[in-house]
């Protein structure tokens, strides 16, 4: 009998880790964000509500308590660059939310053990839920005509992207804060206790020039003031206000004596989000 020669071992072949299948992973992690949006169509009608309550019911009854003045601007116009900033923020931290969600059903760990880099599931996680937060955000822009705001087309692309970088940023932080959270129930208490206060001292909802001194502190050392301003600086550069009405509804930010420029404040928040980013990246890669 002649034996049986072995066949040679085969080797198994495992994807490569390179650019491209990250790449790809990050798109199908983002794709699945913006179906999950698309089929939860009540969350963009609840977000348009509290957008329509804030400017045309807390607007009009707060408007007589504050300054008027000549240019026809009032509260309502003051407030609709804050709402907008506002909306963007809760929904791109709440954003985040799915990723306790995944952990609870299990998802999550089937992503983690997949064959592709934690950073690409956490870039595409980052970018799903910048994306939806803007699109909510720039839905606002719908009701800008009836708060005094022009329907300008430079406006809306500016918007677009002040919106996108403040999403961005914000949906970061929301990851940073979801890596280590296990339950939805500390998640949105965390979340809540964090932007809440941020939000109300960032100046998004009422000017924040006659604050006490220890308030105005903390609006200057809060990261969502150089948020707002841009955007407000954008709708105010197009809106005809007196100097008196822009004194007290777009002052800007300084320190000390020095107005902060628009681009230092894009920066500030460039730099927040990259950080929030790499931080949100570190923790799921030590997560099991």
């Amino acid at each position: 009998m002649t034996a049986t020669r072995p066949h040679p071992a085969r080797a198994s072949h495992v994807g490569r880790r390179g650019t491209g299948h990250n790449l790809r992973a990050v798109k199908i992690v983002l794709k699945r964000e913006l179906i999950r949006f698309a089929n939860d169509g009540n969350r963009v009608v609840a977000m348009l509500f509290q957008a329509v309550l804030w400017l045309f019911v807390l607007g009009s009854g707060f408007g007589s308590l504050m300054p008027g003045g000549p240019g026809d601007v009032d509260l309502q116009t003051f407030m609709f660059p804050g709402v907008i900033s506002m909306i963007v923020v809760s929904t791109s931290v709440f954003s985040a939310a799915s990723i306790v969600w995944d952990r609870e059903f299990g998802f999550l760990r089937e992503m983690l053990v997949a064959p592709v880099s934690r950073t690409a599931i956490v870039i595409g996680k980052v970018l799903g839920g910048a994306l939806v937060a803007t699109l909510q955000g720039m839905a606002i822009m719908s009701v800008a005509g009836l708060v005094g705001v022009p329907y300008d087309p430079v406006l809306i692309l500016q918007m677009a992207g002040l919106v996108f970088l403040i999403a961005l940023t914000m949906t970061a932080f929301g990851a940073m804060v979801a890596a280590r959270i296990t339950s939805m129930e500390a998640f949105l208490g965390v979340s809540q206790m964090a932007v809440m206060p941020l939000t109300f001292l960032s100046g998004a909802l009422f000017p924040v020039t006659n604050l006490p001194s220890w308030l105005g502190t903390i609006t200057l050392v809060n990261p969502l003031t150089y948020a707002v301003d841009p955007v407000r600086q954008a709708v105010f550069a197009r809106v005809e206000a007196s100097p008196e009405i822009h004194a007290v509804y777009n002052p800007g930010v300084t320190w000390g004596d020095w107005t902060v420029p628009v681009a230092v404040e894009i920066l500030v928040v460039a730099v927040l989000g990259l950080f929030f980013l790499l931080m949100a990246v570190a923790q799921f890669r030590r997560t099991d």
